[in-house]
């Protein structure tokens, strides 16, 4: 469940050894270069190397490490912030957009699967939405409404939704959803994108992305650490958070990041009907079944949900506690806790994400991101749309996912003042007064004077004493005890104990102090 360093590891990288790839070489030139080796940035790759384009992929840790492997996987067409939330802020005809975009993309992962012998457990199979605590029946009345006009296929109402722990009462089952195992899927597209041709790197960080400028001739540039360079007709930025793009500042306005918990827990197989189960919570929960072993009469239901703004709230076991307990509730899951670990998503502030032509100064820079909790299909469907646009094809979704578009309502304005408020932890005491309060192998703030300092201590006793400013707009950084990282409460960064980077829209470390 951990590793030696004391971070979570997903259940999917059991028994998986890491792919190997080179580290850049000082100087590189292609046709496109694609920064991030997760489901987005490979599946891109892939789409276009297939149509003869030759493409660079570029991540600075291994394929598949970054928000990729810490989903819970499920692929599904039913949006998780409701068809009826969509048609109310961008209209029917957008709703079900949405709808064919994310079902279109379960389509492809399935082909891309068979085409390719990629053996990733794929399998079709229902999915059902019930009621969370003290919600109203008609929330189910208008999804399933919803539903219906966007056009779901099969889509029916269940009366009552029954789990093996107790019954939730009315429901709806979306059929033709989809579930895999996200890490052999990624390793298995990486080779197959390699045998087309792609060359995959690893090991640098990307610092830099530069449009291409057509009036003075000049082409694409990403810059990486070490001052190796990618010369390019076109980018793709397909890291989660579109870290690189540093003139891009509105994007971070229009999305906020979130942190969320899973855990695996051991049950009897078939103990369980094999679906998706999501209920109607704000922070929801989200179910399905890993490893259904009739032979060792195993399976691990794996349970997620708990979720909080990165950097804010409490990211200790107790999420990972009140997982179990849901699960033990409503489940009957009483069995072993084999796994836990935690991901990061991005909500966008109106619901659909941001895909397409990025609003740099320059041309021919494009994005992935804002995937609202639906990553596997969003980075698939946005492969799609990009690969489009790359090669001058229309596509029906580009304005729907169109970042450029302006998005002011209700949860754009609440978000950008907290994430203003967040500014007032400048004067506010520190968690610790000495760092001998500060256990090994933990971290916590501390006041010196008129400045706070983020002291991490390492399992031999030594303490690093860092900046607290976040290198992206300067936030004060808080410490996650699960993931034993620093991260920030404004836009999502997150920085390892030592200060190094690990997750945009920072692209620089911490300091020491």
């Amino acid at each position: 469940m951990k590793s030696p360093d004391g971070k979570t590891v997903p259940i999917w990288k059991e028994n998986l050894s890491a792919l190997s790839h080179p580290e850049p070489p000082a100087s590189l030139h292609t046709q496109v270069c694609v920064v991030g080796a997760g489901i987005a940035g490979l599946t891109t790759a892939y789409l276009l190397a297939k149509e003869g384009k030759q493409v660079v992929v570029l991540d600075e840790g291994p394929v598949g490490a970054g928000q990729t492997e810490r989903t819970s996987a499920h692929l599904a067409s039913a949006i998780d912030d409701r068809f009826y939330a969509i048609e109310q802020t961008h209209g029917e005809v957008a709703a079900k957009l949405a709808y064919e975009s994310h079902a279109s993309a379960i389509d492809m992962i399935g082909q891309i699967a068979k085409e390719e012998q990629i053996d990733c457990d794929f399998a079709r199979l229902d999915a059902y939405l019930f009621l969370a605590e003290g919600d109203e029946p008609e929330t189910i009345d208008r999804e399933f409404e919803a539903a219906k006009r966007v056009g779901f296929r099969g889509v029916t109402k269940v009366g009552n939704v029954k789990l093996p722990g107790r019954e939730k009462g009315p429901g709806i089952r979306f059929p033709h959803q989809a579930k895999f195992q996200p890490v052999k899927y990624v390793y298995g597209l990486a080779r197959a994108a390699e045998k087309l041709g792609v060359k995959i790197y690893v090991g640098k960080r990307v610092n830099d992305v530069t449009g291409a400028d057509s009036k003075k001739q000049q082409p694409a540039k990403v810059t990486l650490d070490g001052g190796a360079e990618v010369l390019a007709d076109a980018v793709v930025v397909a890291t989660n958070t579109p870290a690189p793009i540093n003139d891009w500042f509105g994007i971070y306005t229009k999305q906020a990041s979130y942190r969320t918990y899973v855990v695996g827990i051991e049950i009897p197989a078939d103990a369980i009907e094999d679906a998706l189960f999501w209920d109607t919570g704000r922070s929801y929960h989200y179910v399905r079944l890993y490893g259904n072993d009739r032979q060792s009469n195993r399976a691990v239901l794996l349970v997620g949900g708990e979720d909080h703004k990165t950097g804010q709230g409490s990211p200790d076991a107790s999420r990972f506690d009140k997982l179990v307990a849901w699960a033990r509730d409503h489940f009957a899951a009483h069995g072993e806790v084999v796994s836990k670990w935690s991901g990061q998503v991005q909500e966008s502030i109106d619901g659909l994400g941001f895909i397409g032509h990025a609003l740099t100064a320059h041309e021919q820079v494009y994005v992935i991101t804002g995937d609202s909790g639906m990553g596997l299909t969003h980075g698939t469907l946005g492969a799609r749309l990009v690969t489009d646009q790359i090669q001058g094809r229309s596509n029906p979704w580009e304005k729907l996912y169109d970042p450029g578009r302006r998005v002011v309502n209700v949860d754009f304005v609440s978000e950008n003042a907290n994430t203003m408020a967040q500014f007032v932890d400048y004067v506010t005491p520190g968690e610790v007064k000495s760092v001998d309060d500060i256990v090994k192998g933990e971290g916590a703030l501390m006041r010196e004077g008129l400045k706070k300092i983020a002291c991490y201590k390492d399992d031999s006793g030594r303490v690093h004493r860092l900046s607290s400013a976040c290198t992206h707009l300067g936030c004060i950084v808080n410490w996650n005890q699960v993931e034993k990282s620093w991260d920030c409460p404004c836009h999502g960064s997150r920085f390892d104990p030592t200060g190094r980077v690990v997750m945009g829209p920072a692209i620089t470390d911490l300091s020491e102090v």
